[in-house]
């Protein structure tokens, strides 16, 4: 039986970026947003906020583009504050890219196993889903999921009693299968 795993974010993940004021390379979102209006033109910004000092970074989401061709949907979550929106931008490569910044996805997820009924089985066949692309190693999950510890999670990769069609060394951040033979 198929058992079905979900990674799913529980925060807004840290945005990894220099500060100018004190040096630390971590920011935190809270969902605000400022949007500026000049003329037929407008500019929107995702505010992050230091976790040293406070002091206040804009991501860059919109720059300099015609009011008519931005969506009204859109315009109307940036003026509400809609965290799905900012949860949504943070995962776009495009704004990762412009405003030069990668996330830090530490202590911002939960694995969802859904019960520990299939434990003391022999072979166990599990599909793991990413509701967002965090990227989590695939090693550290299944220890998490199995109960057991990265070691010997590592042993049973190396003796071929845990199989994927993926690669389970490094990390990933899109949906795999797994079988484990204890």
């Amino acid at each position: 039986m198929l058992e079905n795993w979900v990674v799913e974010p529980v925060c807004l993940p840290l945005v990894r970026r220099r500060c100018h004021v004190c040096g630390s390379e971590r920011f935190r979102t809270g969902g605000k947003f400022r949007v500026n209006a000049n003329h037929k033109l407008i500019d929107a910004w995702l505010l992050a906020l230091c976790t040293a000092c406070g002091e206040t970074t804009k991501l860059t989401v919109l720059e300099r583009v015609k009011v008519r061709s931005v969506r009204p949907e859109l315009l109307d979550r940036l003026h509400d504050n809609d965290p799905g929106l900012a949860a949504e931008l943070l995962q776009d490569s495009v704004v990762l890219r412009r405003n030069r910044i990668a996330l830090d996805w530490d202590d911002a997820w939960r694995l969802d196993t859904g019960g520990a009924d299939y434990l003391g089985r022999e072979v166990i066949d599990v599909a793991v889903r990413f509701a967002a692309r965090i990227p989590v190693r695939p090693v550290r999950l299944i220890a998490e999921g199995c109960g057991l510890s990265r070691a010997e999670v590592e042993r049973l990769l190396a003796d071929g009693r845990l199989v994927s069609a993926v690669r389970l060394s490094g990390k990933l951040s899109g949906d795999f299968t797994f079988t484990l033979k204890r």
